[in-house]
């Protein structure tokens, strides 16, 4: 019956793109995958929630909570058995990678990747694993937005827009947040993004909301009521807490990368398992709000029903003080941290975007609750959690329109819209002053060995080396007659000849503007070899970047360049077809 109804489907769809404009297909299919990814994010969500609801059942009393701490092991170690058996250890987490295949994989992703990480960032979030679901939702909508394309044999541009849509309609529908998402896919994902390219990821994040709206239940998605209007008068407190955001940001890029570091050093995957689920354990005997999403702990932080949140820890009977429960409130600002590290490391999936909402929360609280306490002044606590949530996520993910509007979203208005963009636009600034890329801005860097933040360097480290590579030069060895030399340039169509020794290494080269007298000088074709007749190669290496290559070339005032692997000669860059190539993919960026 399922192969029937995708064929029939199959069918439907090849018959609309014969029968409708190319325009009018694109936008068909742009609401397609906004409605797929959309689906895809409600599964996840549900599937989580009842996950949840299980392993609720089984903590209802204190006793009983320390077994639930160990769930999130178990979530874990499935995650893993998955990944090596199912994917055979072929999987690739974060925007990073859905980047590299956008600058070099004419934005084509794996086919397991519209599943995969929705059956592997449930078992890890369901099972109390403290990470976010919006990352594998995004990487999911991106891989149904590129199969998609792929399947429908459309170009590398339209590919690259419905992946765009994907991730957009997974944004939109897992907060009912349409301009979020669309936000989000422009700010993080094309970051060379031209107005006609707004219209289907629009319709796709329109898609995905309206799907949620109509599914998901208020209680699954995060949503906000403001209790208190703004006042203009609070002005100072936002500006310090944009300023704090911003450092908490730096914080929670730089911890997260040193931990991952150090699970990344261990090679045992049963070590990772064992090692970070027992310390994420003891986490959450400590602190529970740490255990999943967090989406709860957050409502119940807005609500300002803090006392909740600390029932079953084991330091709830020290803290009936409202100073002990803020410090307790505030460790988990710079603890949730770890325990996105640890979860990660360990071999769970999920993302930084809930996290980063769950830190700025409890910042905003810690903030805002301390200024009342003191006397100082008598701000919104509500109010402030909110904010702050848009300065974190704004700060890790340098996205500051879309952390901006997302929480404008949720609240229901734009009551809030001036403190914001504040605390968004300091935090973001204090950020980048200190750390020019976002954590996932630095990991696609190191994968496309360029500088993304350079406009031109994105665009050149889209271009393949392997691709660019011309391999018709005649090779030579430095042992070699002029004779045989002649005998070799009698049938090259090339001046340059590389030079290279027995064990294929590049050693120099020969330009026949260098030799041109000799070569009709025969008295000597017997008494003159290569090696004197060679000069030095000027090679660039085979991992270097397209900047620096062309950097070399300026500086050696030379159109073509011996390339080398290891010191073993490769082929020759030509500097007009590197030039030739960018003016291509200049063209396809605008």
């Amino acid at each position: 019956m399922i192969n029937l109804f995708s064929r029939l489907l199959k069918q439907i769809f090849f018959y609309a793109k014969n029968k409708l404009s190319a325009h009018q297909f694109f936008i068909l299919s742009s609401i397609m995958v906004g409605i797929l990814s959309a689906l895809a994010a409600i599964v996840v969500k549900f599937c989580v929630h009842s996950i949840g609801s299980w392993v609720a059942f089984y903590s209802s009393s204190y006793e009983q909570f320390f077994l639930f701490t160990l769930f999130p092991i178990v979530g874990i170690t499935l995650t893993v058995i998955y990944v090596q058996f199912a994917l055979k250890g072929k999987f690739k987490k974060g925007s990073a990678e859905i980047g590299y295949s956008i600058a070099r994989e004419s934005s084509k992703l794996p086919g397991h990747q519209m599943y995969s990480h929705l059956v592997t960032s449930a078992l890890t979030v369901g099972f109390g694993g403290s990470v976010g679901l919006e990352s594998p939702m995004v990487s999911t909508g991106s891989a149904i937005g590129s199969n998609y394309g792929n399947y429908f044999h459309l170009s590398y541009k339209d590919r690259t827009v419905l992946l765009a849509c994907g991730a957009a309609a997974g944004i939109a529908a897992v907060f009912n947040s349409p301009v979020a998402g669309v936000l989000f896919a422009i700010e993080v994902l094309l970051t060379d993004v031209t107005v006609a390219a707004f219209i289907p990821i629009i319709i796709a994040a329109a898609s995905g909301a309206l799907l949620s709206k109509i599914i998901l239940s208020e209680g699954i998605i995060l949503s906000f009521s403001l209790q208190q209007p703004f006042d203009y008068h609070n002005v100072p407190y936002y500006i310090v807490l944009g300023l704090l955001a911003g450092f908490v940001s730096l914080y929670y890029s730089r911890m997260l990368g040193q931990i991952e570091n150090i699970f990344s050093s261990i090679n045992s995957p049963v070590k990772k398992i064992i090692g970070g689920g027992l310390l994420l354990s003891v986490l959450l005997i400590l602190f529970p709000p740490l255990f999943g999403e967090g989406y709860e702990s957050i409502k119940m932080l807005a609500n300002l029903k803090t006392s909740e949140l600390t029932q079953s820890s084991i330091l709830s009977q020290y803290l009936h003080n409202e100073y002990a429960l803020l410090i307790f409130l505030g460790v988990l600002v710079f603890i949730k941290v770890i325990a996105v590290g640890i979860t990660v490391g360990s071999g769970g999936n999920g993302g930084n975007f809930g996290p980063s909402l769950f830190v700025g929360a409890y910042l905003g609280f810690t903030f805002s609750k301390l200024i009342n306490l003191t006397g100082m002044a008598h701000i919104p606590e509500t109010n402030f959690i909110l904010v702050a949530m848009a300065g974190i996520l704004s700060g890790v993910f340098y996205a500051p329109l879309c952390a901006i509007f997302l929480i404008a979203e949720i609240t229901g208005g734009y009551a809030l819209i001036i403190p914001l963009m504040i605390v968004s636009a300091l935090s973001v600034t204090v950020a980048r002053y200190f750390q020019p890329l976002s954590m996932e801005g630095k990991k696609l860097s190191k994968l496309l060995n360029a500088n993304v933040e350079n406009r031109d360097q994105y665009l050149l480290s889209k271009l393949n080396l392997k691709e660019l590579l011309e391999t018709n030069f005649s090779v030579v060895r430095q042992e070699d007659s002029l004779r045989l030399l002649v005998r070799v340039i009698s049938i090259s169509k090339r001046n340059t000849y590389p030079v290279v020794n027995k064990e294929g290494e590049l050693v120099g080269v020969v330009h026949l503007d260098n030799i041109r007298e000799l070569i009709f000088n025969t008295k000597v074709y017997d008494t003159v070899f290569v090696k004197e007749l060679m000069i030095e190669a000027h090679a660039v290496d085979f991992t270097d970047n397209l900047l620096g290559i062309l950097k070399k070339f300026d500086d050696t005032r030379q159109w073509n360049l011996p390339v080398v692997n290891n010191k073993i000669y490769m082929g020759f860059l030509s500097k007009a077809r590197i030039l030739s190539e960018y003016r291509t993919e200049l063209v396809k960026t605008t």
